[in-house]
């Protein structure tokens, strides 16, 4: 198989992770070339090889096949174009930036124009291969339940939708659209946008955000009705040790994503 040359667009919990989890690893062929960040003077401990670049127009530079954003949703629409136009793929972590319909329809031509992909990892959900499966048949419903800790909403506009502090059951403080969720809770919620574009789209995919004091983990329950029958899928998430608002399996999904582009067996 040939090598993949990856650059990631932040270093932060999530990007020390991937980068950590493929060293250990050692997949061959997959090999972290650039780390793209802010203020190269706070950059510390960057994989063997690899070159700090704080502006999108240094990353053609690199030569990368593949730019990963971990990053925020700010960085998505400036990488994402530097990205597409270097001949590269896409790979957004932050993807409620695609709140905005017009950014994705800009990226998606981008990279029909120079003939690359904007690849959607399914971040810390489950299922997603199942549900976009099940969406070329038709779906009625898509349903979204996002559960945590009254703790992991803290900084959030949850903590003006309810009490967190004196919860003493679970609580639902948000109901609405993916799109909706995504936008006043960008931080918490990417995975609705995941779920949505894989379904039925922002508009018609439910999302409830809820606070559950009995919950030692970040949980998620997707549903699902349509031609194809009927979806339940219930994932319970540990933290990554250094950001406890971010679930491991968001970094898992990121080196799977990348040990698949070398890997000469792919699932």
């Amino acid at each position: 198989m040939s090598g993949c040359r990856v650059v990631l667009v932040g270093w932060g919990a999530i990007g020390q992770r991937v980068a950590d989890l493929l060293v250990a690893r050692a997949m061959p062929g997959a090999a972290i070339v650039g780390v793209a960040v802010r203020n190269a003077r706070a950059v510390q401990n960057l994989p063997n090889g690899a070159k700090v670049i704080v502006d999108p127009d240094m990353l053609a530079g690199l030569k990368p096949d593949l730019v990963v954003e971990v990053a925020g949703r700010a960085a998505v629409a400036p990488w994402g174009r530097a990205a597409l136009a270097a001949g590269a793929d896409f790979a957004p972590a932050s993807t409620s930036a695609f709140s905005d319909p017009l950014l994705l329809n800009d990226l998606v031509a981008l990279a029909r124009a120079h003939q690359r992909q904007v690849l959607i990892p399914p971040g810390a959900l489950g299922g997603i291969d199942a549900l976009s499966a099940a969406s070329r048949l038709g779906l009625d419903t898509v349903r979204h339940e996002i559960i945590k800790p009254p703790a992991a909403w803290r900084g959030t506009e949850a903590e003006t939708l309810c009490d967190l502090n004196t919860l003493s059951e679970a609580t639902t403080f948000f109901e609405g659209t993916a799109d909706q969720a995504a936008v006043r809770f960008p931080q918490n919620a990417n995975v609705a946008m995941i779920s949505a574009l894989a379904g039925i789209g922002s508009a018609r995919t439910t999302v409830a955000l809820v606070a559950d004091p009995a919950a030692q983990r970040n949980a998620h329950r997707l549903f699902a009705v349509g031609d194809f029958g009927t979806l339940a899928i219930t994932l319970e998430n540990r933290p990554i040790p250094t950001n406890p608002k971010t679930s491991e399996l968001t970094a898992l999904s990121l080196v799977r994503l990348i040990e698949n582009r070398v890997s000469p067996l792919v699932i």
